[in-house]
């Protein structure tokens, strides 16, 4: 038995989540294009299609200061925006 003793913790192994943990913006620096995001929202009642370009933004913003690892945007959700994006280049 261990009662009174520190229960021994060494054999716990964790993995962390393939998306979804990711370090916050602790100084700001994407919070205009949540706020636009927001915004957005309750202007189209909710609507997120009208506002996927934010949120695409908001992605872009993270992924630039290092808020997040820099992924494909298809790779995000955004697989019809990807290809509208090389057609503009």
């Amino acid at each position: 038995m261990s009662f009174g003793r520190t229960p021994n913790i060494s054999t716990f192994n964790s993995t962390p989540p393939d998306r979804g943990s990711f370090p916050l913006d602790h100084e700001g620096e994407c919070k205009q294009l949540v706020k636009e995001y927001l915004q957005c929202l309750k202007d189209n009642l909710g609507n997120n299609g009208n506002c996927r370009h934010l949120s695409k933004a908001y992605l872009k913003c993270r992924m630039n200061k290092g808020l997040m690892v820099p992924d494909e945007m298809k790779n995000l959700g955004f697989h019809d925006e990807e290809t509208n994006d090389n057609k503009d280049k």
